[in-house]
């Protein structure tokens, strides 16, 4: 697609950045999960101290979907990793290719940077993305299981002795 572009996304992205994080907790069916604020994401996504990078696709000069991530360490490949925090193209843009522009951008940058592998998180009933990413050549890491602290149990956890 010519007249598509993806480029690396600045603070005057984070209100549609926010508007978009939103869409994607809507559809993932976890709007209520979502905390942080357009000034939140402006500061942590985009302030001085900031770990994470973002990216804008743009299909005729319109936002069409977003995507962020970080870098990561594998102690097992002594290599970093990118790992891909969202990735969500809106609805009217699905099946354009663009999610899979934002993909290759990023595993270039991988490469690039000599990282050794690009890692995500789908939920298990997104078939439409699982279905995607197999397209692409991933393959899921179904011997891991993902835990979590956030919260209240973070804290809790934090502060125990």
């Amino acid at each position: 697609m010519e007249n598509m572009q993806v480029r690396v996304a600045n603070s005057e992205d984070s209100e549609i950045i926010f508007a978009l994080i939103k869409e994607l907790a809507i559809y993932e069916k976890a709007e209520h999960e979502v905390l942080t604020s357009v000034a939140e994401i402006k500061e942590t996504l985009f302030g001085e101290n900031s770990k994470t990078s973002a990216l804008i696709a743009e299909l005729d000069g319109k936002i069409a979907a977003y995507a962020v991530y970080f870098y990561n360490y594998s102690t097992w490949l002594g290599k970093n990793g990118i790992y891909l925090e969202d990735v969500y193209v809106t609805p009217e843009y699905r099946k354009l290719g663009i999610g899979k522009a934002l993909l290759k951008h990023i595993a270039t940058i991988a490469v690039g940077e000599g990282c050794g592998r690009v890692e995500w998180s789908v939920l298990d009933w997104n078939t439409p993305a699982i279905d995607f990413y197999k397209s692409i050549g991933a393959s899921v890491q179904d011997e891991w299981t993902v835990y979590r602290l956030s919260g209240e149990k973070l804290l809790n956890f934090a502060s125990s002795k």
